[in-house]
């Protein structure tokens, strides 16, 4: 095994040489750095730049962030997925400027006590922000030292996390723990790649044991795969005199506090026939006078643990029907966009509505 002082030097000169210029790197203020590890936590580095930029231009403070509106927090967000990042950084906003008088914590501790805040997020804070020695661990990190020290226990297990934290506590450098954890990430997520890492020019390339055993493709190693359920949605476009119905999603599950359509779904995906003869087709248009304007074909979206098959209805009624849902509200067809939506509803809109309408 590399001397602590070794490997953590090496890798630090190697940042230093090739880290990208990027602008929570150019700042120690804990809430641009906040905002932007859970920008990352899911999202890769050139997606998340744009998210980030608009995000503080128009929340530059935690002030800010914390008076928004949740809708215009989410409808930012829109397109990034995990929604509920979005909804723990302003609920997190708010409780420190009403508990705390607006200022972040200083150490990993009362950081980590934070909503949304995990033991990753927590430790970039405090290295970044506070030069506080807490390594950080992420998906980046489990595979440098995967690879180089040729660890085959599985990343996703407890007693693997716990393997992983201890070795990349025992590496990091107490004196440069910013530098560091940057330069793991770094070296993660722009050199020793998932795929077609840099092994010819690697810095590391005499004492990797995954290069040198030629197991490179096989680390890191999980224990299971995530599994998936298929689920089929049929959404209804309801129009009528210029208006467009819509509601909240208010239940635990995908899309938390997004809008959306009249939803029907099924086990199963229905014919035409038989989805028009529904219970709950009925129960949404009844007996008013609708004429089905244009069905799409199935849009396939991808989650991480669900599979959807999607088709959309757009109706032209001459009224809504009586039982509607008190949930759905009329809105004008032109201002959707100023409402949050999943990138699912987003990409329909985008094809076949006019985009300020997204």
């Amino acid at each position: 095994m590399f001397y602590q002082l070794d490997f953590s030097a090496e890798v630090i000169a190697w940042y230093r040489e090739n880290k990208r210029n990027l602008p929570w790197r150019n700042t120690k203020i804990p809430y641009f750095i906040w905002i932007s590890e859970i920008i990352l936590q899911q999202t890769r580095v050139e997606q998340g730049l744009a998210y980030y930029e608009r995000f503080v231009e128009r929340f530059p403070t935690i002030e800010n962030l914390a008076a928004a509106n949740e809708d215009e927090v989410l409808k930012l967000w829109q397109g990034l997925g995990y929604y509920s990042r979005a909804r723990n950084l302003h609920f997190t906003a708010k409780t420190i400027c009403k508990n705390l008088n607006g200022k972040f914590p200083n150490n990993y501790a009362e950081i980590r006590k934070l909503k949304g805040i995990g033991d990753y997020t927590a430790a970039a804070i405090a290295s970044f922000c506070f030069n506080q020695p807490h390594p950080v661990v992420d998906g980046n990190v489990y595979r440098v030292l995967s690879r180089v020290f040729g660890i085959t226990t599985p990343i996703d297990t407890a007693k693997g996390k716990k393997e992983f934290y201890a070795l990349a506590h025992e590496l990091l450098d107490s004196q440069k723990p910013a530098w560091h954890n940057q330069a793991m990430m770094e070296f993660g997520a722009i050199h020793c790649t998932p795929k077609n890492p840099a092994c010819a020019s690697c810095i590391f390339k005499s004492k990797c044991i995954a290069f040198n055993k030629k197991i490179v493709k096989k680390l890191p190693v999980k224990a299971g795969k995530t599994k998936q359920r298929n689920r089929y949605f049929d959404y209804l476009i309801i129009k009528q005199n210029g208006n467009i119905f819509i509601k909240k999603r208010t239940e635990k599950d995908i899309w938390k506090n997004l809008y959306e359509f009249p939803l029907i779904e099924n086990k199963k995906q229905m014919s035409e026939n038989n989805l028009i003869k529904s219970k709950k087709w009925n129960e949404l248009l009844g007996k008013s006078r609708y004429h089905i304007v244009k069905k799409s074909s199935i849009y396939k979206h991808v989650l991480s643990h669900q599979k959807l098959f999607t088709r959309f209805w757009e109706i032209e009624v001459s009224k809504p029907h009586k039982k509607l849902p008190d949930s759905f509200i009329p809105i004008r067809e032109q201002a959707l966009g100023k409402y949050p939506v999943s990138q699912l509803i987003a990409n329909y809109l985008e094809k076949n509505l006019c985009k300020q309408n997204i």
